[in-house]
């Protein structure tokens, strides 16, 4: 289940005794410009450009935390961060003159929309349960990936979402090759290299979509390591193209490394629409269970 402001707030937000506050926000943003999600120095980042908005907020330096740290050119509609902002700066949060009816936080997403430039924006803020990580408290991911296949590629008004795809694509042969990798599994051969990092992950959904020249693939995991969604994307695409036949995305499950056989597919047809969470008495003991090392039986 997904967690709204309903489920997790808690009481006032001050009055924590001195301490952190943790506030989640509900992001969204165009990834076209931004060198993916996490601070990079000298680079224009998601997390970068938010940071020192909130920062100029609070007056304090504060950082957020990711549910996922999207890659150069990849989207969201659906990202969620928290945010520990010291309790005696939350005070600069709040206006002079609240307006009746407005949510704790509301007038602060209000203030963000100033700040921000337009292709980033915080949807939602709000106070953050007992034991919520952005990151580890996640049950699954959600994403998609969408591609045309017209004539002419993509209609102007899309093109900094849609991947242009110059050949047919067989759907039903990726849909058959999708199968294959469900479960939970190494995904060496599709995620680039981070030592000392797992690449086991529950891959719970894989499956296609096709309306004309459109064609989205929807991706479901309990998480995902580096690239790992174009990597699948691109193996699969392969497949669509009759260069693969569908049982060789099983083979490359045997992998210890990132696969060479085939290219991640481009960043921008794929977005991250949806993060879920367990309900807020569930949420220490999902991070503890994220936290251990996994292995595949």
């Amino acid at each position: 289940m997904t967690t709204s402001p309903s489920d997790v707030s808690d009481g006032p937000a001050i009055g924590n005794g001195g301490g952190p506050v943790r506030l989640r926000a509900d992001i969204a943003y165009d990834g076209t410009d931004f060198a993916g999600w996490a601070a990079q120095a000298g680079q224009r980042t998601v997390a970068g450009v938010l940071d020192e908005a909130l920062s100029t907020v609070f007056r304090t330096p504060v950082r957020l935390r990711a549910a996922g740290r999207t890659d150069a050119g990849v989207h969201a509609t659906g990202q969620v961060a928290h945010v520990d902002v010291p309790a005696d700066a939350l005070s600069h949060a709040y206006p002079r003159a609240p307006r009746q009816g407005d949510s704790e936080f509301l007038p602060l997403v209000r203030r963000l929309g100033r700040f921000l430039p337009p292709d980033v924006r915080v949807l939602d803020i709000f106070r953050a349960p007992a034991g919520f990580d952005a990151r580890f408290s996640a049950l699954r991911r959600h994403y998609t990936y969408r591609l045309s296949t017209a004539p002419y590629g993509v209609e102007p008004q899309d093109a900094r979402y849609v991947t242009a795809w110059p050949r047919p694509l067989d759907v039903d042969a990726m849909a058959v090759a999708s199968r294959h990798l469900l479960g939970l599994r190494d995904f060496a051969a599709f995620c680039r290299h981070r030592e000392g990092a797992t690449t086991i992950r529950d891959l719970q959904r894989l499956n296609w979509s096709r309306e004309g020249d459109r064609i989205t693939a929807h991706v479901t995991a309990d998480a995902f390591c580096w690239s790992m969604v174009r990597s699948l994307v691109g193996a699969l695409l392969a497949v669509g193209e009759h260069r693969r036949e569908p049982d060789w995305c099983a083979t490359l499950l045997q992998a210890e490394r990132r696969s060479s056989e085939f290219a991640a597919a481009p960043p921008q047809g794929l977005t991250l629409v949806g993060i879920d969470y367990p309900p807020k008495d569930q949420l220490e003991a999902r991070t503890r269970v994220t936290r251990d090392l996994r292995v595949v039986d």
